[in-house]
């Protein structure tokens, strides 16, 4: 029988939904009925990927469509599905990460009125107000399904909404009753349900911007994540080349400048200082950044020109953000960098300004060069540092490794280490909600087998991926990955929020601040346990080659994951 489930699931096909990261639970009999049915009569469904923990299933798609760019599915169960989908929910909202997720309702009926009604007592207990309301908040779009006659279209808005920039997650909910509900075949209407075509800058906004940058003497562009658009890259890195405009980081999501660049001057976090190239400049460029600096501690010169280029420039679901622009324009990052790009093609900066801005740039970028390569020697007594780890790491990873970051406290020194070039050769979940990495590296290496994947995690946000779960789906679903643990033994991050704002505090005199993880759980035993990794603890510098190397092998030769433990010095 062909029922709503079964239709639901031709729309997921329809719309090139390749994987459904599945958490299924009492609510799903027909949508496991109609997968059962499509098997056995030969008809193309998405492939159902078992996840024992929701967060770790909605980190995978996450991280498919950052190495793909295509939307994949998340099912789970009723309202406390939803809520196991925890962070992850946060990350893709904030990530601007299209996925589109489904959870069964209880039914409705409880007399047996009709198929599906209710026959177990959770039913009841499961039954609450509002379930869609406890993750509105961070969706484009939210609906129920009431019936099976219209439940192809319903997905294929809920995807135009999802794919459609500001990107993001959406929700859709259905009981039993509706689930099992028998519907004819309809057909594929996926072509009629397009997303939002990219928007351009006007002409008139065009010009404001070229104007000032081609009048300063120190243009810069801020950004954050244009680099999600891989596409968005080259026509970034060619305004840059032709005006000699510096370009400056501000919390990296992804690969957004080749950082060996001479005009690339580096990324900027939670640093406690004025950024000295920031400060400099008197015409800046915005594109595509949430927090493009950090007023209390690093912010433009006064008088400086800023010009801010966002899909989403209004910030709608930040209550509160403001930068301090003269010109703000809703446009796709890659169009409006091209434009921008073709207008100084047609009307060049003067040669001689562009040199002198290029030289000045250069100088930066050769000292800051130095400095990162002077950190990554082996200090007096051998310990391991993260600048040494990440050195041979780049040295060693060779060019088909793909890069999750979750290094946490050390997220900067990952980019800054690593210098990545190529487009898409580096993420990070877009949002502040920790476990991410784990499900994201399946979800990568789904969208990628060709590549070797490479997850940089905290202790902390190790824990925080659940682990057993994630190594489990690694090898079930032949996704090997390596795990490089970065083992200070607790948080460093609540450490360093506190001595921030409290440097001479009880906290900072205190022996202990309740972020240790000592005595320290055996990580790899955790993988290998759950998922047949192989590990290794590593203590000292002279460790680290043969302990990449051999994890690096493991992973493209025996087809399993890789676990480093790397012990840092303490948090």
């Amino acid at each position: 029988m062909y029922t709503t489930s079964s239709a639901f699931l031709d729309a997921l096909v329809e719309a090139n939904v390749s994987f459904v990261f599945a958490n299924v639970g009492s609510d799903h009999p027909a949508l496991i009925e109609a997968i059962a049915e499509a098997r056995a009569a030969g008809r193309r469904i998405p492939e159902i990927v078992t996840c024992p923990n929701e967060m770790v299933g909605m980190s995978a798609a996450h991280g498919y469509w950052q190495a793909s760019g295509e939307p994949q599915a998340v099912v789970v169960h009723v309202e406390c599905g939803t809520q196991a989908l925890a962070g992850a929910v946060h990350n893709a909202a904030k990530g601007r990460a299209p996925v589109i997720v489904f959870a069964g309702a209880s039914p409705f009926t409880q007399e047996g009125e009709l198929k599906g009604s209710r026959n177990e007592f959770i039913q009841w207990i499961q039954d609450v107000h509002d379930q869609r309301g406890l993750v509105r908040g961070y969706m484009k779009y939210d609906a129920e399904i009431r019936t099976g006659k219209n439940v192809k279209d319903l997905v294929h808005r809920a995807l135009q909404f999802a794919r459609s920039d500001p990107k993001g997650p959406v929700y859709l909910m259905g009981a039993r009753e509706v689930m099992e509900e028998a519907v004819e075949r309809k057909p594929d209407t996926s072509a009629s349900w397009r997303p939002i075509a990219p928007g351009a800058l006007s002409e008139p906004g065009l010009r404001q911007i070229a104007t000032a940058l081609a009048a300063a003497r120190r243009p810069l562009l801020v950004t954050s994540f244009a680099g999600r658009n891989p596409e968005a890259v080259a026509p970034l890195a060619a305004l840059c080349r032709r005006i000699g405009m510096g370009v400056l980081e501000s919390v990296p999501n992804a690969l957004n400048y080749p950082h060996t660049d001479p005009l690339y001057q580096g990324n900027q976090w939670n640093h406690p200082r004025q950024n000295p190239v920031l400060a400099e400049a008197d015409a800046i460029l915005v594109v595509d950044s949430d927090v493009p600096w950090i007023p209390t501690v690093s912010r433009p010169a006064d008088g400086a020109r800023v010009f801010h280029i966002d899909v989403d420039p209004l910030k709608s679901q930040m209550p509160l953000w403001h930068i301090p622009a003269e010109g703000v324009f809703a446009a796709d990052a890659a169009t409006a960098l091209a434009q921008l790009d073709a207008w100084f093609a047609a009307s060049p900066v003067d040669p001689a300004v562009v040199a002198e801005r290029a030289a000045h740039y250069a100088s930066l970028h050769e000292a800051r060069a130095r400095d990162l390569r002077e950190r990554e020697a082996i200090p007096p007594g051998g310990a391991v540092t993260a600048e040494h780890l990440l050195a041979r790491l780049r040295a060693l990873a060779g060019e088909d490794a793909l890069f999750v970051n979750e290094g946490i406290s050390h997220y900067h020194t990952v980019f800054d280490h690593l210098a990545p070039e190529r487009p898409g050769s580096i993420l990070t979940s877009g949002g502040g909600s920790l476990g991410w990495n784990g499900g994201a590296a399946i979800g990568v290496k789904l969208a990628r087998p060709d590549r070797t994947v490479v997850a940089l995690t905290g202790d902390g946000s190790y824990m925080f991926t659940v682990p057993s779960s994630v190594h489990w789906m690694a090898r079930r679903y032949r996704t090997p990955f390596v795990q490089v643990i970065f083992n200070n033994r607790g948080w460093k991050s609540p450490k360093l929020s506190t001595l921030a704002v409290h440097p001479d505090g009880y906290a900072a005199r205190a022996n202990h601040l309740d972020t240790s993880f000592e005595p320290a759980p055996d990580y790899v035993g955790i993988a290998a346990a759950a998922g047949g990794a192989w590990g290794r603890l590593v203590r000292t510098a002279e460790e680290v080659d043969e302990a990449l190397a051999e994890a690096l092998r493991v992973v493209r030769e025996e087809g399993r994951c890789a676990v480093l433990d790397v012990i840092l010095p303490h948090h």
